[in-house]
């Protein structure tokens, strides 16, 4: 079994696919994030105010979510990718308007219909 951290070619993968999770998600993109989620009942998404177990649930905060202030900085990167099919993504982020330094983490399966996100977790930083 190859378990190399960070292989070029897997990396790029996972680095292009979050890039285009990011997009959809600061242009409320529904259908793709819905996408780029593991359609199952185990994928879970705490966000800053909510904790979301199943893709049902993760589905209707989304469309029940209001499509304002979803711009955001990514102020920091980390994708880390563990053999060909399992990876992470970390980031720090500001909102536009705001002092508060958010987080987001994300654990990506790659499936046979592609990367998917499994896992999630979503918090703000108290303001300093």
């Amino acid at each position: 079994m190859n378990h190399s951290i960070n292989d070029p070619d897997v990396l790029a993968e996972v680095t292009a696919v979050f890039a285009r999770y990011e997009d959809a998600l600061v242009n409320n993109l529904v259908d793709v994030l819905d996408e780029l989620f593991w359609d199952s009942p185990h994928t879970l998404r705490y966000g800053a105010g909510e904790n979301l177990y199943g893709m049902e649930a993760i589905r209707a905060f989304r469309n029940a979510r209001p499509a304002v202030g979803l711009a955001r900085t990514i102020v920091r990167t980390a994708i880390t990718t563990y053999g060909r099919d399992f990876a992470t993504t970390n980031i720090e982020f500001v909102r536009e308007g705001s002092t508060r330094v958010g987080r987001q983490s994300q654990t990506w399966l790659r499936l046979p219909e592609g990367w998917r996100v499994v896992a999630a977790h979503v918090s703000l930083m108290p303001e300093t």
